[in-house]
């Protein structure tokens, strides 16, 4: 019972971060939901152009905590480690083409390269995936048992 409450909680924090997360500056000031999503998966790589926010990286990380939701609601440990692994791709995706564009990735204090919104969606995904490691599942109804010769015991 406490692995699941410590579970729920980990995972409502992890998929609120990475909700959070496109909210906030991605690289050099610019906000993750500036960045259209198709740009993740085309030739051309991420550009300066903006994005609606349903075709920004807002829409991988609200359905991650969707998924999120309904595996809490029905304690499902995989739906739970599928949102971590969705959140963690798409963050580790765009790094990537970041990278491709600007030739390397920087951190400054000075708010010019990654920001925290790479760090709020790495970190809810890891969260994700901790919760899932953390919670226990559900409860399994035993029923009875049977020896070799499917005979009950």
């Amino acid at each position: 019972m406490v692995r699941n409450v410590l579970g729920t909680v980990l995972a409502l924090i992890g998929a609120t971060a990475a909700v959070w997360s496109p909210f906030r500056a991605w690289y050099d000031g610019r906000h993750g939901r500036d960045y259209r999503l198709g740009e993740l998966f085309s030739g051309g790589g991420v550009t300066d152009s903006g994005a609606q926010l349903f075709g920004s990286l807002f829409l991988p990380m609200a359905c991650a905590a969707l998924v999120t939701l309904v595996g809490l609601l029905l304690r499902s440990r995989l739906l739970v480690a599928l949102a971590g692994v969705v959140v963690l791709g798409f963050a580790v995706l765009w790094m990537v083409r970041q990278g491709q564009k600007e030739g390397s990735l920087s951190v400054s204090g000075d708010g010019s390269g990654l920001g925290l919104g790479v760090l709020a969606a790495l970190g809810g995904g890891v969260l994700l995936l901790l919760a899932a490691a953390l919670m226990a599942g559900r409860l399994r109804v035993a029923g009875p048992a049977y020896d070799d010769t499917g005979a009950p015991e």
